[in-house]
C-alpha cells in the first residue's frame, strides 16, 4: 500500500508540474499571475464554502438515500449547466453561441429528476411495507 500511495503522489506531482509549466509557458496566457490568483480564490471558495455546505447537507439527509442521490445528480448537472444559464444571451454577435433556452431546460431537468426521485421513494416505501406485511 505504501508503494501505491508513493506512486500516486509522484504521479500527482508530475501532473501538477506539467500543468504549471504549461500555464507559465503558454503564449495565449498573458497573465499567469491572474490565473494563479483565480485558482487560489477558487480553492478558498471550494474549501471554505462549498465543501462545508455539501457536508452539512449530506449529514442532514443521511437517512434518505434517494434524496441524497438526487442531490448528487443535481450538483453534477448544475456544475455543467449553471455557467451556460448565466451566460445565456451573451453571444457576442454570434447567434450560434449558446442558442438554446438553458434556464428552461435546466429547470425541466430538475423537475423531472425530482419527480423520478419522488417516484423512487414511493416505490421503495411500498416495497418495504409489502415486505413487512409478508412477515
Amino acid at each position: 500500500m505504501r508503494i501505491f500511495r508513493g506512486a500516486l503522489l509522484l504521479g500527482g506531482l508530475a501532473l501538477l508540474a506539467c500543468g504549471l509549466t504549461g500555464l507559465l509557458t503558454d503564449p495565449y496566457v498573458t497573465g499567469p499571475l491572474g490565473v494563479l490568483l483565480w485558482a487560489a480564490g477558487l480553492l478558498v471558495l471550494h474549501d471554505g464554502l462549498w465543501l462545508p455546505l455539501v457536508c452539512a447537507v449530506g449529514a442532514a439527509v443521511a437517512g434518505r438515500p434517494v434524496l441524497r442521490g438526487w442531490l448528487v445528480v443535481v450538483a453534477a448537472v448544475g456544475a455543467v449547466a449553471v455557467p451556460a444559464v448565466l451566460r445565456a444571451g451573451d453571444d457576442h454577435g454570434n447567434p450560434t453561441l449558446l442558442p438554446l433556452p438553458y434556464l428552461r431546460n435546466w429547470l425541466l431537468f430538475l423537475a423531472v429528476g425530482a419527480a423520478v426521485a419522488a417516484l423512487t421513494a414511493v416505490v421503495r416505501r411500498g416495497v418495504r411495507r409489502a415486505r413487512r406485511a409478508g412477515r
